[in-house]
């Protein structure tokens, strides 16, 4: 991505991998030299080219996770 700098300063996890080797990953990521936020999206074998994701400030993952902690999973209808 032109104009675009980024920095993994953390790499987290990986939630998936799909048929040409790229990974769904969770990761601490720095964008434009500034404080990092949580990361989540493709990226190729060697994370320099990347898919859509999503960010989350700290605040934001913390809602995520208190949301996650009260959803019973198994109960959801999805693949």
């Amino acid at each position: 991505m032109a104009g675009l700098k980024f920095e993994i300063i953390e790499k987290l996890g990986i939630l998936s991998e799909g048929s040409r080797g790229w990974k769904k990953e969770i990761n601490l990521v720095s964008w434009n030299d500034r404080k990092a936020k949580i990361d989540i999206r493709d990226w190729d074998e060697n994370n320099e080219k990347m898919g859509k994701g999503i960010t989350l400030t700290k605040e934001e993952l913390k809602k995520l996770k208190k949301i996650l902690d009260e959803i019973d999973i198994d109960e959801l209808d999805m693949i």
